[in-house]
């Protein structure tokens, strides 16, 4: 495992395990005066489809921080940073605000050392799935304008796209290993990523149920959403530790933050409502609004409280088109 990021701090409300917390808008948190769109990939433009991925390109090309040892780039900061953390920000109640604030630090990364101006688009995979050859056309795999297709060989070797032969620092897995980006696309995870059952998880009534039918295993016995989707495009993507080695986990990431924002504004006791296990090891004790959400080096401590509401505060402020 990595070193070089601080152990977790906690804070824990004295609430009973697993309850959850529903709470009015803290009066302290703003409201956005510039708010970012973050629209579906193929509502993009052949322009702006570029213009994102240059951004990425260029943080791949950025020195790294002195933080994670074997980090090479800007880029591998946060993938080290994803696999460092991982087993904490997984199975647990800080599961979507983390991930969240994970993007959060992120794309202002793309905007300020690489001059990207858009809000980070989103891959709704429900408009691909069903057949593998529609899937296989999809405008998120063009290699012209979009992150090239699955990978070749038996070891799944991205070769065409922007990403085409691309060095990994990290993975596959939770140690470091110097290798090409791999996808390996599985077709059987359709059934999990179905309209159908997208109707389902926005049915859930608490926070708890809605999570919990979104991310998947091991905490159900099948793939839910958020690992099937992973494991639909497979190879690097495909592993909890280093997924964010590809630049597919951030708009695969960014669709599961879409659907729970329309979760949470679905009815108005939903916004802040936040519960669920700190650790994935006893003694459990409940997330609460005040959990701080780790991000090492990369950024401060932050609340989860202020990452519920996309539209109030600094650190977000965008809006899914």
């Amino acid at each position: 495992m990595l070193t070089g990021i601080s152990a977790f701090v906690f804070t824990i409300l004295a609430v009973l395990p697993l309850a959850s917390n529903v709470f009015g808008a803290p009066a302290e948190i703003p409201p956005c005066t510039v708010i970012h769109q973050r629209k579906e990939w193929r509502s993009l433009c052949s322009a702006q489809r570029r213009h994102y991925i240059n951004a990425v390109y260029c943080l791949q090309r950025l020195p790294a921080v002195p933080a994670f040892p074997g980090a090479k780039t800007r880029y591998d900061d946060f993938q080290a940073l994803h696999i460092n953390l991982s087993d904490g920000v997984h199975t647990v109640g800080q599961f979507l605000p983390w991930h969240r604030r994970f993007l959060g630090v992120y794309v202002p990364a793309l905007r300020v050392q690489c001059g990207y101006y858009g809000g980070n688009p989103y891959w709704d995979f429900t408009k691909d799935i069903g057949d593998a050859v529609r899937f296989v056309r999809s405008p998120l795999f063009v290699p012209s304008t979009g992150f090239g297709g699955t990978g070749v060989g038996e070891d799944g070797i991205v070769v065409d796209g922007p990403f085409a032969y691309m060095y990994l620092s990290f993975g596959i897995g939770p140690t470091s290993g110097y290798h090409f980006l791999t996808r390996v696309f599985d077709f059987t995870m359709f059934q999990y990523l179905s309209p159908d059952y997208f109707g389902y998880v926005m049915e859930q009534l608490t926070f708890e149920a809605f999570r919990i039918v979104l991310e998947g295993v091991p905490i159900t016995e099948s793939p839910k959403v958020h690992d099937a989707g992973h494991r639909l495009i497979g190879g690097d993507m495909g592993d909890t530790y280093s997924g964010p080695g590809d630049p597919l986990f951030y708009v695969h990431h960014a669709n599961l933050d879409r659907i729970w924002w329309n979760w949470q504004t679905a009815a108005p006791s939903r916004l802040f409502d936040i519960s669920g296990r700190s650790t994935v090891d006893p003694p459990y004790q409940n997330v609460s609004l005040v959990f701080p959400l780790e991000m090492g080096v990369l950024a401060p401590l932050l609340p989860i409280r202020k990452v519920m509401d996309i539209l109030h505060g600094d650190s977000l402020c965008y809006q899914y088109v």
